[in-house]
């Protein structure tokens, strides 16, 4: 395997639907006999693809199906996929929570798991005692464990709680805890599924700091599964994106994000009015981003494109949009006059596009709101309202050492800096 440390062969699992096991007896000695002469399951033939979006027929179905790929030492491997996708079924495999159906994992090294909430611990006995009990399972000494002891609590925030039972935790606690031990206790491969969701953003953003640490200077491996993008792409390097159970795509984390983005079903983008025709109003919006599913990467051009209807000519027609956050906060203001460019002065219908060059909005979900109307003290034909939502994303804004995180800023704007030497 060389530097490899994980290495997956044509791994599936099947599961009969409603039952344990195959269901009866006789089921689960044929499946055995058949394991001990190296031969396949023989249920495995009328298993039905896993998707979730249809009834089939077949009382077996995959949960993954011919998954294979390879992740090496030190490397920080992302998973991402749609709920029911498979990939939580693939790391409690790798975790050895259950054994594939068919195929082959090879693991070089200790694994720590931070699968779900609760996950390795046992509930009445207290924080300090699961640490060492956590220790010991990875098969460190008590005074290794010792070592890293005061690490784990101040990372996790409970010293106040430590000696305290662990079911007293809020689930909040629990993955703090969790997530200390599995990152201090010095594994060579650390599997971290989404549970890291139910933290507050300040300790998740330590979370990734930490398992960026680990991995860039100790060279310990990272299997982290996410649906925040964000966080996918700022942590690693080349992901797998698993559809239906099987690997859709792997490579670059930013090709396997695109890939899933376009795989996944849009928000409707399009504003389309159900005004009659012999009303002034906007007929139409469209956003144009940068990526599907209506997600624009920051600094990337953003095209908008409205249809107002004039059912009669207006004099000095406005209009105006802005882009607005999900409090109402207004962070860009466009308009296109008739005074300036002019459109409106006969009756029909007329096409407005605003190309921003680059736009430079911070992370976060954003919003349009639009305006129609005649100059001030004028008629106002019409006033739209959050429409077209739309997600900024940091994923071409590239800032090293330090993480983007939510609310940091508004606005991003271009500098040049200079640094002269004083002394």
């Amino acid at each position: 395997m060389s530097d490899t440390v994980i290495k997956v062969e044509e791994v599936g699992k099947l599961y009969k639907l409603g039952e344990i096991g195959t269901g009866t007896l006789s089921h689960d000695l044929n499946r055995w006999f058949a394991r001990i002469r190296g031969k396949d399951d023989p249920f495995a033939k009328v298993g039905e693809t896993n998707d979730r979006t249809s009834k089939g027929s077949s009382d077996y179905v995959w949960a993954l199906k011919d998954v294979s790929f390879e992740v090496k030492q030190g490397e920080v491997m992302g998973i991402i996929g749609r709920n029911g996708a498979g990939k939580s079924t693939l790391l409690k495999i790798l975790s050895k929570v259950t054994t594939p159906s068919l195929g082959r994992v090879k693991i070089k090294g200790r694994i720590a798991s931070l699968l779900e909430v609760g996950t390795g611990f046992h509930p009445e006995l207290t924080g300090r005692e699961n640490i060492f009990l956590n220790g010991a399972i990875l098969g460190m000494t008590k005074a290794e464990i010792k070592k890293k002891f005061d690490a784990i609590v101040d990372f996790a925030g409970v010293e106040r709680y430590i000696d305290t039972p662990v079911k007293r935790y809020s689930s909040g606690m629990y993955v703090r805890l969790a997530f200390a031990v599995a990152a201090f206790l010095e594994p060579e491969i650390l599997i971290v599924d989404e549970v890291l969701a139910v933290g507050d953003y300040e300790f998740q953003k330590k979370c990734i700091g930490r398992m960026k640490e680990v991995s860039t200077n100790d060279g310990r491996t990272v299997l982290f599964v996410s649906h925040d993008m964000q966080a996918v792409s700022t942590l690693t390097a080349n992901s797998i994106y698993l559809k239906n159970g099987t690997i859709s795509s792997i490579g670059p984390t930013m090709k396997v994000i695109n890939e899933y983005i376009e795989a996944t079903k849009a928000r409707d983008n399009i504003y389309l009015s159900t005004k009659p025709a012999s009303v002034p109003h906007i007929k139409r919006v469209e956003i144009k981003t940068s990526l599907p599913n209506n997600v624009h990467e920051c600094t990337a051009p953003l095209a908008l494109e409205f249809i107002v209807n004039t059912p009669s000519p207006i004099k000095d027609a406005c209009f105006s949009f802005q882009i607005i956050d999900s409090k109402g906060r207004n962070y860009v203001h466009q308009w296109i006059f008739d005074c300036d460019m002019p459109y409106g002065r006969e009756s029909g219908q007329y096409k407005l596009i605003c190309a921003i060059p680059a736009i430079k909005l911070y992370m976060g979900k954003y919003y349009l709101r639009c305006y129609f109307s005649e100059p001030p003290g004028g008629a106002m034909f019409e006033v739209l309202e959050d429409i077209c939502p739309f997600e900024m994303v940091m994923y071409k804004v590239i800032r090293n050492k330090f993480q983007w995180y939510p609310d940091a800023c508004a606005y991003l704007e271009e500098a040049n800096w200079s640094i002269k030497k004083l002394l």
